[in-house]
């Protein structure tokens, strides 16, 4: 049985030049221990599908139109805010795109680790500073029990990320969202940054869902990947299946986009265009203007395409312009 079960997950934000959808019939699933990659550019969708579960997106403007999120037997999108907040940094924590405005810079960091512990367990005084302690001192950072007193800004973006890492698996949650984790950080700090999480991973059993825009980082940590554009999955597969046999045109665009894939020298390849606005929902192919890697003159004109299963466990979206 899943961890987690998406089906035809739905968000609209209702503003005043229209209705924007976000995400459009989005679906998959998660086992316990297991990690999936939701990827794409930015604005398509990857993070508004991971707040629309937890109930993070404002509303209004957002709002669930349509489908489920099954974790442990509860809807997460029919749950109510007191039934989230039981969930939310307890079964199900997140990290956050950018640490320095993820954490209070009022606060001290031993005052920002130890409140899911006291809202969800009950801990306080020093056995909860005990906990906070030990937290940093798991991802890594030095002389914890004399850096906890600091403040945020005393930290670098990489120990700031740890920091973050930290709050999110002080409670040791059966689901980590991670929300680009690695953005703005060095390659060096990525890495070890990417590795924290897979040690931790590996020690709690948790479960990840890694959103991020590098398909390079999918390669190296994620068991499932779901390719997202303008608000809908174009592609899903096993990590190994989609990087071996990628099918969608976009898929396809966006491993050739990946610097290592290019021989010294040899010019960088790009997606030509912008990703499309999202104030109408699709009648045809999105991705036709930019496809360049298929055969633009073939893609769907009448009708969105249909995610279809084309081998076990794979499925794309049944364009065949996009398919070519």
């Amino acid at each position: 049985m899943p961890l987690l079960d998406v089906q035809n997950l739905t968000t609209r934000f209702h503003t005043r030049n229209g209705v924007v959808h976000a995400v459009e019939d989005v679906s998959f699933s998660l086992d316990p221990g297991e990690t999936l990659g939701i990827v794409g550019e930015s604005g398509s969708g990857k993070s508004v599908t991971c707040y629309s579960m937890l109930g993070l997106i404002p509303k209004p403007p957002g709002k669930i139109h349509a489908g489920t999120a099954m974790y442990e037997g509860t809807d997460l999108l029919q749950a109510s805010e007191s039934e989230l907040r039981k969930i939310r940094g307890m079964k199900i924590s997140m990290i956050f795109q950018d640490p320095m405005t993820s954490l209070n810079p009022y606060l001290r960091i031993s005052t920002q680790l130890t409140e899911p512990l006291e809202l969800h367990e009950g801990l306080k005084g020093k056995p909860a500073l005990h906990r906070a302690i030990e937290a940093l001192e798991e991802v890594g950072i030095p002389e914890a029990s004399k850096r906890i007193k600091s403040y945020p800004h005393e930290f670098s973006g990489g120990m700031r990320q740890r920091v973050m890492i930290a709050m999110a698996l002080i409670t040791r949650p059966d689901l980590l969202i991670a929300d680009e984790p690695t953005t703005a950080l060095d390659v060096t700090v990525q890495k070890q940054v990417l590795d924290l999480i897979k040690d931790r991973q590996r020690e709690l059993g948790t479960a990840v869902i890694l959103v991020t825009h590098d398909l390079g980082v999918v390669s190296q940590v994620c068991d499932q990947v779901n390719v997202m554009y303008a608000g809908r999955v174009v592609e899903s597969a096993t990590s190994d299946d989609l990087f071996a046999h990628p099918r969608h045109a976009y898929t396809r665009a966006l491993l050739k986009s990946i610097p290592a894939m290019h021989a010294k020298g040899e010019r960088l390849y790009t997606i030509p265009g912008l990703p499309p606005t999202l104030n109408s929902p699709p009648t045809s192919c999105s991705f036709q203007p930019r496809n360049t890697l298929g055969d633009a003159s073939q893609c769907a004109s009448d009708h969105a395409p249909p995610l279809t299963e084309i081998a076990p466990g794979h499925r794309v979206q049944n364009c065949p312009g996009c398919l070519a």
